[in-house]
């Protein structure tokens, strides 16, 4: 008796791992695009799901970007039923501007898919994020000067999203979709260097394999792996050092802080500046050196300007990040 061809088998294992964190009955949606990699998780989810004694159903999401996308998300709903998930759901949204392009498509789609999986009751919901994509995430945040955080890429497992594919390289996963019988469709959108990410594919990869040798892909989610278990160690003990830099009134002590090492000390510096209400997206590390030089080259100097016009300013020894409004706004 023969097996399946060896992608196949490759994927139903990554798929039948990570869905072994879930209980008996529970429910877990693919995010399907109708790509080869999300298509190869489908398929496999159909596979590995009932066996596992779980429900797979499937979700498709219409970002409304270019012409015949409703058509096309109906056709991929339709696989998805052809495959015997259940429940399907095709989902349109409205994507907006913020973020860029990239960013907001990308903030609609989790969207749609949190909506889908409060309303459907999933455990679960399945991603088809390979090894490569990876690598371009870990090469695009580099770019942007990220810190260790960011640098540590997608994670295999995220609250309610699972990536079981993120240690298959993309032409694996895609010889995969292949064995199974299925048609793939191919957005145009990663292959337009209007797109970052398409020329960090179609470019900049691929001209890093050729100076340095093939494996390139690999390395980099390799670091990513490493960087994610520093940087969850350094929030681990931001936690811990939390509490005694809070202590004694509000905001942070600036004392407490400046015995911590730097990369400790940021981490709360960041999480006053979100607390206060600085937006996530738009609180960059310049900001936070900002903050940080408030303990570490004090000078009495005034306020440092946060995103979403807020200011942290040091007064009594203590760090604080006030909005407008505030008493210590105006003051700072």
């Amino acid at each position: 008796m023969t097996g399946p061809p060896p992608a196949v088998a490759a994927v139903r294992r990554a798929v039948r791992r990570a869905l072994g964190r879930l209980g008996p009955g529970d429910l877990v949606l693919v995010a399907c695009s109708g790509g080869a990699d999300s298509l190869a998780l489908a398929g496999a989810a159909a596979f590995a799901a009932p066996r596992l004694g779980l429900r797979a159903g499937g979700v498709t999401v219409d970002h409304g970007l270019q012409p015949g996308s409703a058509e096309r998300a109906a056709a991929v709903a339709a696989t998805l039923r052809g495959l015997g998930l259940d429940p399907v759901d095709s989902v349109a949204v409205r994507v907006g501007a913020e973020g860029g392009p990239e960013g907001a498509a990308r903030t609609a789609r989790y969207t749609a898919l949190d909506t889908a999986a409060r309303r459907h009751g999933a455990a679960a919901v399945l991603l088809g994020h390979t090894r490569d994509d990876q690598a371009e995430t870990v090469l695009l945040r580099l770019a942007r000067g990220s810190g260790a955080r960011s640098l540590a890429g997608m994670p295999a497992d995220t609250g309610r999203y699972l990536r079981p594919l993120l240690g298959l390289p993309r032409a694996q996963v895609r010889t995969a979709c292949a064995d199974m019988g299925l048609t793939a469709w191919a957005d145009p959108h990663n292959a337009d260097f209007a797109y970052a990410r398409a020329r960090v594919r179609h470019a900049a990869l691929p001209a890093l394999e050729e100076a340095l040798g093939p494996g390139v892909a690999e390395a980099l989610a390799r670091t990513a792996d490493l960087l994610r278990d520093d940087a969850d160690a350094l929030e681990e003990w931001a936690d811990s050092a939390e509490a005694g830099a809070r202590a004694g009134g509000p905001g942070l002590d600036a004392a407490a802080l400046a015995a911590l090492p730097r990369a400790v000390r940021t981490r709360l510096l960041r999480r006053a500046a979100l607390a206060a209400g600085c937006p996530a997206g738009a609180l960059g590390a310049v900001h936070v050196a900002g903050l940080d030089r408030l303990v570490t080259a004090w000078r009495g100097q005034s306020h440092v300007d946060l995103p979403g016009g807020r200011r942290g300013r040091r007064a009594g020894g203590r760090i604080l990040v006030d909005a407008p409004g505030d008493p210590g706004f105006a003051r700072a």
